[in-house]
């Protein structure tokens, strides 16, 4: 079955989550972290989207980005993946995939400044939510370009921070405010179904049937088998 095709909109931000192949915290180390800077700044170079907010988890990333065409983004996240992986797999001494599945991608148009601060929010909250931070400064999200109003040379601002104030210096201070009310969720760890418990379940091994197919693999082999009390020697 073919996937689903994504319906892509010109002008729209596109919140995308991209995670480790089976969870695994393989972005823990800095310099896996420092390596995923330098590819994505190679991105902006080749493909002059905007990068409005960004968040670079142990076993995932947050991007909120806006392609300079709708077509682009599939072309952004190929080229990101691809490159991430053949580094880190050099990196780490390992092979295969190295990213789980496919992306995760959500977009909404430029109108809709609630559910563009929300996401901001929602990304810079990241660090907050997984209690790796007590507030929302984290070395590798962009949340201080917005509270501090800095430069960091791959991110920028977006439009609907940009309406919350008269001045950059208000629209800062207003944006804070909004993320200090924020509230994570409790993660929940998800269940996992695994096949064999499914395929297994209610099945019973007799003990007395695994035993007795134990004695006759020894004796093909040669062994002696054992005695049981309830047997005894003749």
């Amino acid at each position: 079955m073919s996937r689903k095709s994504r319906n892509l909109q010109a002008g729209y931000s596109y919140h995308v989550t991209t995670r480790c192949n089976n969870r695994e915290f393989k972005l823990s180390k800095r310099e896996c972290r420092e390596v995923f800077l330098y590819a994505i700044n190679k991105a902006l170079s080749k493909y002059k989207f905007k990068l409005y907010a960004l968040c670079i988890m142990s076993n995932h990333v947050h991007y909120l980005i806006e392609p300079a065409q709708p077509q682009d983004l599939p072309k952004i996240m190929h080229f990101l993946n691809w490159y991430t992986a053949m580094c880190f797999n050099r990196m780490l001494g390992r092979t295969g995939h190295f990213w789980e599945k496919r992306y995760f991608c959500d977009g909404f148009p430029p109108s809709d400044t609630d559910r563009a601060l929300n996401t901001l929010r929602y990304i810079h909250g990241n660090p907050k939510a997984a209690k790796m931070r007590s507030g929302f400064f984290y070395d590798f999200s962009n949340y201080g370009s917005y509270e501090r109003l800095t430069d960091d040379g791959l991110t920028q601002w977006h439009p609907a921070f940009l309406k919350l104030g008269d001045s950059l210096e208000d629209c800062a201070r207003k944006y804070k405010g909004f993320c200090q009310r924020y509230k994570p969720k409790e993660k929940t760890t998800p269940t996992r179904c695994h096949w064999g418990s499914k395929l297994l379940a209610g099945v019973h091994l007799s003990s007395a049937k695994s035993s007795s197919t134990l004695e006759r693999r020894k004796k093909a082999s040669g062994e002696k088998p054992n005695l049981s009390p309830a047997s005894p020697a003749r």
